[in-house]
């Protein structure tokens, strides 16, 4: 496809389901397991590939894990957000809600307002650099009512600049989305829009569970999906976006490929897209790249990668007016004629 790459990059971009830690660069794990290598995490950059080569969900988690112990102080925090904003800036990203696991930092010994202060120089840097960040706090499921609890009271206590939304991550499979329900109603009623995962590893149930237990605005992943057509229904006619990351399901075992991801059928029916990297270095992915790998695998025209670009920005937690100036940015590309790459 002649210049699909050169498209997709111009379009001015916006990133919602990305997380801090796994944003980290292939340079910063190292230079970070370097630092500290009793953490385990290999400090040889080739076997530092092989160790982001996942077989499945959880060694991914495991992998994931062993990183984060790496951050420990709010340079390491700061260098991670900075590092992240520079990889955006330089794809044309504008915005983007990036997830942050606090229980997890804290759990490893990192002071509250040491992460906070990371998370706010990192998000400074990041605005000279043309990128807009804001933050999602999510609870690791795995760890339970507790991590619930303390994320809940660090985000609502804390509410630093930036912070929009809250969320829940780790593994699906006996981690039931219903438990965190009184977490994520008083983080509603404080202001903040629920953003769970679901549908990533578990069925549509997980799916519906975070809708209706959750109350969730936005469903991040939600791949399985595509097998319950009065799901894929509801998801269109509530305009409830997806935060849908192909490479990712891919690398993690989800799907077989990208061409086999169902993202195809959910445009087919109306659901509201968007297309993000989640752990983009450890996943091998960009933001530029999802749009390329779905575009020729799935047989996307241009207009439609304009108008996954805009899903993105309807579905961002951004105030009207800088909605307004995105899509401005958007219409204002030129399509390839007749809007194809063919």
């Amino acid at each position: 496809m002649p210049g699909i790459r050169a498209f997709a990059h111009a379009l001015p971009k916006v990133e919602l389901h990305v997380h801090l830690v796994g944003s980290a660069s292939l340079p910063t794990v190292l230079e970070l397991a370097r630092r500290r290598p009793s953490a385990g995490v290999p400090t040889d950059a080739r076997e530092l590939a092989e160790f982001f080569t996942f077989r499945d969900f959880a060694h991914f988690l495991t992998g994931y894990l062993a990183v984060t112990s790496l951050v420990r102080d709010r340079h390491d925090i700061h260098t991670l957000v900075a590092g992240l904003a520079a990889d955006l800036a330089a794809q044309n990203c504008r915005y983007a809600e990036v997830t942050v696991t606090p229980y997890n930092h804290l759990l490893d010994g990192m002071p509250g307002d040491e992460l906070l202060s990371g998370l706010e120089t990192g998000r400074a840097r990041a605005a000279e650099l043309g990128v807009e960040l804001a933050w999602c706090f999510d609870i690791p499921g795995e760890k339970g009512a507790k991590a619930g609890q303390e994320t809940l009271v660090f985000a609502l206590r804390e509410r630093p600049e930036g912070l929009v939304s809250f969320g829940l991550g780790g593994p699906e499979l006996g981690v039931g989305r219903a438990r965190f329900e009184p977490f994520f109603t008083r983080a509603r009623e404080a202001g903040l829009h629920s953003v769970p995962h679901a549908g990533e590893t578990t069925g549509p149930a997980t799916i519906w569970s975070a809708l209706h237990d959750l109350g969730a605005e936005r469903i991040g992943h939600g791949t399985s999906c595509a097998g319950d057509p009065a799901l894929l229904e509801h998801l269109a006619a509530h305009r409830i976006p997806l935060e849908v990351c192909p490479t990712s399901n891919v690398r993690t075992g989800q799907v077989p490929s990208i061409a086999a991801h169902p993202v195809r059928r959910m445009l087919d029916h109306g659901v509201v897209v968007t297309l993000n990297t989640d752990d983009p270095p450890m996943f091998g992915a960009t933001l530029t790249g999802e749009y390329v790998a779905v575009a020729e695998a799935l047989g996307l025209s241009a207009l439609e990668l304009v108008r996954l670009a805009e899903n993105a920005v309807d579905a961002s937690f951004l105030d009207e007016r800088r909605k307004a100036l995105l899509r401005s940015e958007i219409t204002q590309i030129t399509l390839p004629d007749p809007g194809n790459f063919a």
